[in-house]
């Protein structure tokens, strides 16, 4: 199988992503990079995270990123294919930085372009339902889709996840 240089997985939550994006990934030789976004700061997270570990076996290379993910895509190994896990997770912990979202996303638009090996990004899809009713959800709902269409413009494949199913949209 080939895979393109970069491909965007988005769906809702529990819409099979990350299996999917692995599978993506495992198709490939090993060893692959798996970038982790997640911070356990409950024990929710801890299992989320403890689950995802789990079911990856040892040909991959996890590399915990929560804020410096263009920096973690450019410091892979060459050639080692790259998932990243996930896009709103890093949005999220920018916001709480109180990082410039735009440049991030200039920064990590260019690490995916310079990758040595295809970059498989996760990222949940959150502005398919009611208009939050605080500024800051409406902030993250703001730049999670201008996040989604910058890198599905750069993206050679987008595949939208309904219930396990891969919908190949781009």
């Amino acid at each position: 199988m080939t895979l393109p240089q970069l491909t965007l997985v988005l769906g809702g939550a529990r819409s099979g992503k990350s299996r999917h994006a692995e599978a993506l990934i495992e198709a490939l030789p090993a060893p692959w990079t798996y970038i982790a976004t997640a911070q356990a700061y409950d024990d929710e997270m801890r299992a989320r995270i403890a689950e995802h570990r789990a079911r990856r076996s040892r040909d991959w290379q996890t590399v915990d990123a929560p804020v410096a993910l263009p920096e973690a895509i450019r410091n892979a190994r060459a050639g080692q294919p790259i998932l990243v896990d996930c896009l709103t997770l890093w949005l999220t912990n920018l916001l709480l930085a109180e990082r410039d979202i735009a440049i991030a996303t200039g920064e990590l638009v260019a690490a995916c372009r310079e990758a040595s090996a295809p970059v498989v990004l996760v990222s949940n899809e959150v502005g398919l339902g009611i208009v939050p009713d605080n500024a800051l959800a409406r902030r993250f709902r703001d730049e999670a889709g201008r996040l989604h269409q910058r890198l599905a413009a750069q993206a050679a494949r987008v595949v939208f996840m309904v219930a396990g199913l891969p919908m190949q949209v781009k």
